[in-house]
């Protein structure tokens, strides 16, 4: 499999107020273009091979953004959305657990029996993201894939790349405009970098 790169869209309206996203389709904002910015510099000098987006815009325009004058295509994967909070969708934590205090019970003592009202419960979400690693099967070592996407997804494909228990998923952090690089090797893959946002210092985002 290819050396991967991961990366967390930049910052949003929603991300900025603290709201649960999920499927909901926002752009980035100033902050996130200038992050998605910064990163496409940092990685001037890398070799992408092939790019592979959220169908979501936050993360199809910071892939654009990444990807700008490589003549790379886009491949957007509806796997690779974050979870759909159904009800939940647009509320600050605090709202959830006036409105919903089961649901915000669950989210604070994780479990993957956590499931959003009129959206998705988290087996659910583990299993179609999961589904996206077979697309990366075509690729070998020697070449580059990025991938943009979203905090859940990511952290997912952390851990079933890395063959860890799905009950490790709460223990990654992944900033937003963050970079995180996995190698393969002979005795399989293998976390290099982890939530790099070195290359952002100084936006005061």
């Amino acid at each position: 499999m290819a050396k991967l790169l991961l990366v967390r869209h930049g910052l949003t309206e929603f991300n900025e107020d603290r709201r649960f996203m999920g499927h909901s389709d926002i752009e980035l904002s100033a902050a996130g273009r200038r992050q998605a910015e910064r990163l496409r510099d940092y990685l001037a000098d890398e070799k992408i091979d092939a790019v592979y987006s959220s169908d979501l815009k936050r993360a199809v325009e910071m892939a654009e953004v990444i990807c700008e004058g490589r003549g790379l295509d886009i491949i957007t994967c509806p796997e690779l959305r974050e979870c759909n909070y159904g009800t939940c969708e647009g509320l600050t934590f605090g709202e959830i657990n006036d409105n919903y205090p089961d649901v915000a019970e669950k989210c604070i003592n994780f479990t993957l029996e956590l499931e959003f009202p009129e959206g998705e419960c988290f087996t659910d979400f583990f299993e179609r993201t999961s589904r996206f690693i077979e697309r990366l099967e075509e690729y070998g070592p020697s070449e580059t894939v990025l991938i943009s996407s979203h905090d859940g997804p990511l952290k997912i494909l952390l851990c079933r790349l890395l063959e860890i228990g799905d009950d490790h998923w709460r223990k990654f952090r992944l900033n937003n405009g963050s970079l995180s690089i996995m190698m393969t090797s002979p005795r399989g893959v293998v976390l290099s970098r982890l939530n790099d946002v070195s290359f952002l210092r100084g936006l005061g985002e």
